[in-house]
């Protein structure tokens, strides 16, 4: 990295890139002023096992760059790029993650049901203290949305498995092809060792309209399932980072594709980049819009304005009398959020939404079992899963030498 982009960073006292925008708290200035690469390396280290990963994905916008100091001048300093840079400088010369095993934690052995970034950044950071780590992963390979989910033109495919494999070289075990409630219990898990991590995610697709030819963006996205959409016209629905990446991946599979969003582009949760890189794309996005019904091919849509409501921080879209029109449509992608697979958390105490419900220590209502990501509601970006298995990792060490 040239000096010239060290020296941009302002190193402000407050560190509000850190401290405000980042879930994780990465060492933001810090990694950025360190000329040694090794040392700029393990600060990244010291937060998140997946820099790699967050530093070409992250709502920058929303988060770190966001409330960069500098960016209030003008333009914020390239913080993602850093650090991606740094880390992508680590693999390509041999540079470890290092390892600080506690005495006191190396008999232990934790399990992680599920292999995505929550499930990772937990079981890399119990590892490189000694504790004994098995991943049960329901897919042949690790990665969870990084891999199944966000399309290879966002994250390359050679980024994940590089970061993933540097995790996997603490010494962690993984076993492919177990779900939870399937051929997977909690209650061997339990017999067999002394905490597990739930780390799931919310996979099943909330599925707000009925009929035929409507698919859902998870499943599209992970399964890479697709019609022949050459030429078809398609609508997505929703407006969030799922819903750029489906119209994305669509659009270039030659499709016309139109985006439907009930509130304006101001509070789309999809991040400021990925909104304009969709513009780009030459995807239409039709704001302040709600589909009532789609039949024979015509999505039946009004048009919608957003109004307050008491007891509530963000405006309520209601539809607007007499403002009804149609699209026309081959297929409707609905991108309006996942659930949690009923079937696989059972037994747990849940939450009035369906999630699992846990304490301010990631503890489930279940005897040695703990939670975060998805399963529990957490803000569904990768920063805050990582987050998640991060406060997680320490949470589960607590528990394990008390």
């Amino acid at each position: 990295m040239n000096q010239e982009k060290r020296d941009y960073c302002l190193n402000c006292i407050h560190k509000p890139c850190q401290l405000n925008g980042c879930p994780i708290q990465n060492r933001i200035p810090e990694f950025i002023k360190e000329t040694d690469e090794e040392k700029a390396y393990e600060i990244v280290t010291s937060t998140t096992l997946l820099g790699a990963v967050c530093g070409r994905i992250c709502p920058f916008s929303k988060q770190c760059e966001g409330l960069c100091t500098r960016g209030k001048m003008g333009k914020p300093v390239d913080i993602g790029g850093i650090e991606a840079e740094i880390c992508d400088n680590a693999i390509k010369k041999g540079f470890k993650i290092s390892k600080n095993i506690n005495l006191e934690l190396q008999d232990k052995k934790v399990a992680i049901i599920g292999g995505g970034p929550s499930g990772l950044e937990c079981a890399g950071f119990l590892a490189r203290e000694g504790v004994k780590v098995t991943i049960y992963e329901r897919h042949s390979e690790l990665g969870g949305i990084l891999t199944h989910g966000i399309p290879e033109f966002r994250l390359e495919k050679t980024i994940t498995t590089q970061t993933i494999n540097q995790i996997l070289e603490l010494g962690i075990d993984v076993k492919y092809n177990q779900a939870l409630g399937e051929n997977l219990t909690i209650e061997e898990l339990q017999n067999k060792y002394d905490a597990i991590y739930l780390a799931i995610g919310a996979n099943e697709p909330n599925m707000t309209l009925e009929g035929n030819n409507i698919y859902s963006a998870n499943e599209l996205l992970e399964y890479r399932n697709f019609p022949d959409l050459k030429n078809k016209k398609v609508i997505i629905n929703g407006g969030g980072n799922v819903a750029m990446d489906a119209a994305r991946t669509i659009k270039h599979l030659g499709a016309d594709v139109t985006i439907v969003y009930r509130r304006s582009e101001n509070e789309m949760p999809a991040s400021k980049e990925e909104i304009e890189e969709t513009k780009a794309d030459n995807v239409k996005i039709e704001y302040l819009t709600n589909i009532l019904e789609y039949k024979e091919n015509i999505a039946k849509c009004i048009k919608t304005e957003l109004v307050e409501v008491e007891n509530s921080t963000r405006k309520v879209p209601r539809n607007i009398p007499n403002s009804e029109f149609e699209i026309i449509s081959d297929y409707i992608v609905l991108a309006t959020g996942s659930l949690p697979n009923i079937k696989s958390i059972e037994k747990f105490e849940k939450n009035e939404k369906g999630y699992i419900k846990v304490n301010e220590k990631y503890q489930t209502s279940l005897e040695k079992v703990f939670a975060g990501g998805d399963i529990i509601g957490t803000n569904s970006t990768v920063a805050f899963a990582i987050s998640d298995g991060l406060k997680a990792s320490k949470a589960i060490k607590e528990y394990l030498v008390k």
